[in-house]
């Protein structure tokens, strides 16, 4: 695989620019901003940080003609985002329950650090399953769209797809901003948008998210108070094994290690890889993450990834 380079949050005046160029020195740069949503063509920005190289993909508008010209797909559409409307408050009802219960362990103190360590393994591991549950849901419900509207019947979906299948194809490079990671998953999804391993990509916030294989959302310093981290759906894969957590530090409990713990145990088949503003982090080419970018080690403390790997094996 060729570069992907995954940023933090961007203003267009720290890293977005020197990434691109580095990857793709020439050449056409696909974009997409489907998760700006209504405010996916306000590109003066980043027309001038890719120095006029831009080809836009405009998925979201896109979205939204498909939407008006297919009476089929809009209704098979608006009764599968309904689906997943519903599991998303059930799975969310189910996964606080169960976070509760594991944090309430955590303060508990008890004589046997056994038995309290036992608890703590399988309430995690009930989040877990939690998890994969709605995540297999989430797969067949998108299934449930394919069979009510079937891409291959929809004339404007088909035009779409080739366009945008093209524009990706002529691109020196692909570029994903950041904005509303459901949104612009979906149009990511809805336009099959391919990302061939010999294709440079560059991606951002929302976009970095975009790009890993499991998409977590989380806020515990929301307006209604600590809301545990959600899954979301599957992303892309192409940021394999990765939790990508931008603006972690408006987001996240950083000063907490407990509630960090449960997060990293609770995906401890990834990195947890903290993206800050103007963070850049260049994955290898298996996907593998470099030795010095900022995680949350399984303390619950950040640090080097080398680091919180060897202080794990020891």
């Amino acid at each position: 695989m060729t570069a992907t380079v995954l940023l933090g949050p961007q203003r267009f005046r720290t890293t977005a620019g020197a990434a691109v160029r580095a990857v793709a020195p020439e050449g056409p740069i696909a974009t997409v901003t489907a998760g700006w949503q209504d405010r996916e063509s306000n590109t003066t920005e980043l027309d001038a940080v890719l120095e006029g190289r831009a080809v836009h993909l405009n998925l979201y508008g896109r979205l939204s003609d498909v939407l008006a010209t297919d009476e089929r797909f809009a209704e098979a559409a608006a009764a599968h985002q309904e689906a997943i409307d519903e599991l998303a408050g059930i799975y969310s009802i189910r996964l606080q329950r169960a976070l509760d219960s594991v944090y309430a362990i955590q303060r508990r103190t008890v004589r046997r650090a056994d038995l309290a360590a036992s608890a703590l393994a399988d309430g995690v591991e009930l989040v877990r399953t939690i998890d994969r549950w709605y995540l297999g849901l989430v797969e067949q419900i998108h299934g449930e769209l394919v069979v009510a509207a079937p891409p291959e019947r929809s004339e404007p979906l088909l035009r779409h797809r080739a366009e945008v299948a093209e524009l990706v194809s002529a691109a020196g490079a692909v570029a994903i901003a950041g904005g509303h990671v459901g949104v612009l998953l979906r149009c990511l999804q809805v336009f099959v948008v391919e990302l061939p391993a010999e294709r440079p990509v560059v991606a951002w916030s929302a976009g970095a998210m975009a790009l890993t294989d499991r998409v977590v959302l989380y806020n515990d310093r929301g307006p209604s108070g600590m809301v545990g981290s959600e899954v979301w759906d599957r992303g892309l894969g192409r940021a394999p094994r990765i939790v990508a957590l931008p603006h972690a530090r408006r987001r996240l409990r950083m000063d907490d290690p407990s509630v960090l713990q449960v997060l990293v145990r609770r995906f401890a088949d990834a990195s947890c890889l903290l993206l800050d503003d103007g963070a850049r982090v260049d994955l290898g080419p298996d996907g593998s993450l470099p030795s010095d970018v900022r995680v949350i080690g399984r303390d619950g403390r950040v640090s080097g990834l080398a680091e919180a790997e060897q202080a794990e094996a020891g």
